[in-house]
């Protein structure tokens, strides 16, 4: 960790205790203890984002508003180096930010307890609710095409008649499956013409390990990690948690066995969003909050069984085989969720008309 940063907040590094901290995969982040005071430290991936001041700025956008509009509401920004800059640029290493601490909060990788995907629902429904006097315009895009399935449905197909042919015969089922199942897709092409789908303000990585909880009450206080902070529409917020909090196991699972939907976690994920963005939501998006999980899930499986058939070369592989397992992990996760949707949206009714909570 580059240290001598720190001089640029006041801070003495002799002073300060210095820590790896979190299990981020994208920015590199530490946590800098100096007597009563503590900061975390996060270095932009640059290899992720390629124009670092664009979140620079975005959150800078956000901070502002809520200051203005909302002050009352939890909003972490970054700490003001001596020079009242908000960043600290180093030629060699790149762009850094100092945030404080938040005493008593603590992160979670796990959605171990429905309870916590209630709260973090509610936060992320919180989010974009306060949100929804802020011209989505005026933030950059911070990465291209993120959630464009259009564009990823794109890609799987040159992949299958592009890509590594033992791999492409190997993954025949995973294909087959996947191609009977671009209606999913089609949806998607029709909500971006739909005028009754609303382009908010969304955080497009809504998994767990982005919500601050409070230590002494498992409390949600906010949301954090803020640069996929874009222009979206809801089912990338919706679509992200049902993908990762239902299932009692990750994507890295290789026991498709323990792959299941918890309907008590859905029923959380809905009382928490929806209490929240009940008024804020057209009914033509409500009938879509469970598409919003399909959505996610079938673009994963074909992000993952894209980079398998081109060699692994995006999301790289730990072990042979490590993205096709991943793919079919996803798709056993869309047929579970596919098999319960009738019961689901049963159980998403009675929260659809519910003042907020």
């Amino acid at each position: 960790m580059p240290s001598t940063l720190l001089r640029f907040y006041g801070l003495d590094k002799d002073q300060c205790i210095v820590s790896h901290y979190g299990n981020g995969l994208i920015n590199n982040t530490w946590k800098i203890i100096c007597g009563d005071d503590e900061f975390i430290l996060q270095r932009i991936n640059q290899n992720v984002f390629k124009n670092p001041l664009d979140l620079i700025e975005n959150i800078r956008k956000l901070s502002a508003y809520f200051e203005k509009v909302h002050p009352d509401y939890f909003f972490v920004a970054p700490r003001l180096t001596l020079k009242k800059q908000d960043f600290v640029f180093d030629p060699e290493k790149g762009y850094f930010r100092l945030f404080p601490f938040v005493k008593g909060s603590y992160t979670c990788d796990t959605v171990a307890k429905s309870s916590l995907a209630f709260e973090a629902a509610k936060q992320f429904g919180r989010f974009t609710k306060m949100l929804s006097g802020f011209r989505p315009s005026h933030l950059r895009i911070t990465l291209p095409d993120f959630h464009n399935l259009t564009l990823r449905h794109e890609q799987f197909e040159s992949a299958i008649r592009e890509g590594n042919p033992e791999r492409i015969m190997e993954s025949e089922k995973s294909i087959e499956f996947l191609q009977q199942h671009k209606g999913i897709t089609e949806i998607f092409e029709k909500i971006k013409t739909n005028p009754n789908f609303i382009l908010r303000v969304t955080h497009h990585d809504t998994k767990i390990s982005n919500v601050l909880f409070s230590r002494e009450k498992d409390l949600g206080l906010c949301v954090i990690d803020l640069d996929t902070v874009m222009p979206g529409y809801f089912i990338s917020d919706v679509g992200d948690m049902l993908r990762t909090y239902l299932s009692p196991v990750s994507e890295e699972e290789k026991d498709y066995s323990k792959i299941e939907i918890r309907e008590d976690y859905f029923t959380a994920i809905a009382r928490g969003y929806l209490g929240e963005m009940q008024y804020e939501l057209s009914e033509d998006e409500k009938e879509h909050f469970v598409y919003a999980g399909k959505f996610i899930i079938y673009m994963q499986a074909i992000r993952f069984l894209t980079d398998y058939l081109n060699n692994d070369l995006y999301y790289g592989s730990k072990y042979e085989g490590h993205n096709f397992v991943r793919a079919n992990n996803q798709i056993v996760l869309l047929k579970r969720l596919m098999e319960k949707e009738d019961k689901l949206l049963e159980k998403l009714k009675p929260y659809l008309n519910t003042r907020p909570v």
